[in-house]
């Protein structure tokens, strides 16, 4: 089968790879009908995530279909329609009990697909935990539109989840890109009094005003963000900041934002250490929280895909065959012909 291995810092390439077979009894093997590129996959190819594995077959937001199934797998059997979880958990061990499935302390737990085992930019691939790391796929909903469930569209829903809107709150995202529109689309699920969305970015501005994701658009380079929120504010600034850019200045600029006693959720991830200058903040009292998405509620959002109340088609700009995979990265890295999210057949 084609699929796309991370051969060493800097170097993907495009290679013929057996199909895997199942290697535990809670395996499935799943024939990818749709995958995308993530810019976790970049982050790879960069070196700047050290778990990954050279060797490895990368991608980690994939939809399919269940094509075999180990035998302790007691959820799904072959022809089931599914997403593919990011991550992979054994639901059992101490953060798994919890929810906290993204530091499931098995050898392949956490995320794991497409980083240290092989993952679904490829025409099949094999999902460990699969009772787990699978969720079916609603009747009428389409495999573009359940695309995202299991990575970026999962971290908006737990970005927005926990990071406390409540009703009548101003709720300010940083970043426009794929995982920002998400976090627009799920934070408007909890109802907050105003959302204002910050992109330097002409075009993605444009595109969740059309939309109506936010009901104030800001770019940075035209207006000072922490201004515009003093003045929707009374002075005091975003009751809720989610940080989803990673840009050289947005760590700053988020915690800047918050008003006092303020949350700030950190969603994006950073290729480069950043500073958190506490004198500065000292006595603005605020809430941090970061880290990597617990993906443990795609069955939830697969619903609200099929309520209506969340699309994420609007973000597929392109459609390619895997064949042409490489293209598609170089698109996608350089920002190439306004692409947001690229729909990749591997079939």
């Amino acid at each position: 089968m084609k699929a796309v291995v991370y051969k060493e810092k800097g170097v993907f390439s495009l290679e013929e790879r057996p199909v895997p077979v199942l290697q535990e009894p809670g395996d499935a093997i799943v024939k990818v009908t749709l995958c995308s590129i993530c810019s976790s996959d970049l982050h790879i190819r960069h070196g700047s995530v050290p778990r990954a594995v050279p060797g490895t077959i990368v991608g980690h937001e994939m939809v399919g279909e269940v094509v075999e199934a180990g035998s302790g797998v007691k959820k799904f059997r072959p022809g089931d329609r599914v997403s593919v979880n990011v991550e992979t958990f054994c639901g059992e061990c101490f953060y798994c009990r919890k929810g906290f499935v993204n530091n499931c302390t098995d050898a392949h737990g956490g995320w794991a697909l497409g980083c240290r085992i092989d993952g679904g930019q490829a025409e099949y691939v094999r999902v460990p935990f699969a009772d787990n790391g699978l969720n079916r796929i609603p009747e009428g909903v389409s495999d573009e539109q359940a695309l995202f469930t299991g990575d970026i569209l999962s971290t908006g829903y737990w970005a927005a989840q926990n990071s406390e809107i409540r009703k009548g709150d101003t709720v300010l995202v940083l970043g426009a890109g794929p995982v920002g529109l998400c976090t627009l689309m799920c934070a408007a699920l909890y109802e907050p009094g105003t959302i204002v969305c910050a992109d330097i970015s002409e075009e993605r501005l444009d595109l969740v005003r059309s939309r109506g994701l936010a009901d104030r658009v800001v770019n940075p380079e035209k207006e000072k963000v922490q201004e515009v929120l003093r003045e929707m504010t009374d002075g005091r600034g975003a009751d809720v900041v989610i940080e989803a850019a990673g840009g050289p200045d947005t760590f700053q600029l988020a915690w800047q934002a918050a008003r006092p006693n303020g949350i700030v959720y950190i969603v994006a991830l950073y290729e480069e250490a950043q500073s958190l200058p506490l004198p500065a903040m000292y006595g603005k009292n605020l809430t941090f929280k970061t880290g990597g998405v617990d993906a443990c509620s795609c069955d939830e959002i697969l619903a609200l895909i099929a309520e209506g109340r969340i699309d994420t088609t609007c973000m597929i700009t392109h459609r390619f065959p895997l064949e042409r995979i490489m293209e598609v990265y170089d698109i996608f890295e350089n920002k190439r012909d306004h692409v947001l999210k690229i729909a990749v057949a591997p079939f």
